[in-house]
């Protein structure tokens, strides 16, 4: 299970239809076909929470803002969508209108070959912005998925541009999420091209560990949503290397494994084992 750092996890709304006496979102705010189909839709006045309370908060874009800034930003995010475990936020091809900064949960997106295959490109945690794969062709050309039941704010690209272009600190904050997405892109390349299978597995669970202690979890418990399929998938391995490695692992006291929540016994020794493979 997630164990929460002293600083508590903020407590989450109830999830609510939209008031039939708010204002319909603009046509930039409407969710995709396949969040439109299952997903509820949540306003955000209606759910107690904002930017300014969020747990999430220096992950994602009101981090570093003042106090006005992030009353805009707010202003700007006109719905929240509540996604379903297995349930597709957008699928490639989709047309882009909006990023989506996930507050709860977590999502993997995958890329589609010609063939029909798929290649599992990120796991997604909360304070993570996902879409950016829409911008170049207006299109999405990745597959969103939640692995269990998430919510996100809808951050519609047009008013984003707009308002970025007013706040300076919003706008570098923007460039700062895009980049951070880029560099782990880049990070993710050189550890197919150049790692072993045992140094791949270690250096994913390092990352996820990181990540979640940046989010005020602990850095040592943690539960990892994907399956070992799709683990296998996003480190470019197979199936039964990735269920081997967890076994070796743990065989070797570094980690400990309980169906999908894993404990780091030895994050030192595992950093060791990737810092000595590499040089």
């Amino acid at each position: 299970m997630l164990l929460r750092r002293p600083r508590e996890a903020e407590r989450v709304g109830i999830m609510v239809e939209r008031d039939p006496q708010s204002p319909d979102p603009l046509p930039c705010d409407t969710p995709s076909r396949a969040a439109t189909r299952t997903s509820t839709v949540v306003p955000i006045r209606d759910a107690c929470a904002h930017c300014a309370t969020c747990g999430v908060r220096r992950q994602c874009l009101a981090f570093g803002l003042d106090d006005a800034s992030v009353r805009k930003l707010d202003a700007l995010i006109g719905v929240r969508i509540s996604v379903k475990r297995k349930e597709t936020l957008y699928w490639p091809g989709d047309p882009f209108s909006a990023l989506y900064a996930i507050r709860l949960g977590t999502f993997k997106t995958m890329v589609s070959a010609g063939d029909g295959r798929q290649q599992v490109t990120g796991y997604r945690l909360p304070g993570d912005i996902i879409g950016f794969d829409g911008i170049d062709d207006d299109r999405y050309t990745l597959q969103a998925t939640a692995l269990e039941d998430s919510e996100v704010c809808v951050l519609s690209f047009d008013k984003l541009e707009g308002l970025g272009a007013a706040l300076p600190a919003l706008r570098r904050n923007i460039f700062r999420v895009a980049s951070r997405d880029l560099v782990r892109q880049q990070t993710m390349m050189l550890l197919l091209g150049s790692r072993s299978a045992e140094e791949r597995l270690a250096v994913f669970l390092l990352d996820v560990a990181e990540r979640y202690w940046a989010r005020g979890y602990s850095s040592s418990e943690f539960v990892l949503r994907m399956t070992r399929e799709e683990i296998a998938s996003y480190l470019g391995l197979k199936l039964e290397t990735v269920s081997r490695l967890f076994s070796s692992l743990q065989e070797s006291g570094l980690i400990q494994v309980q169906g999908r929540a894993v404990k780091l016994l030895d994050p030192a020794q595992l950093r060791r084992l990737v810092v000595r493979a590499a040089n």
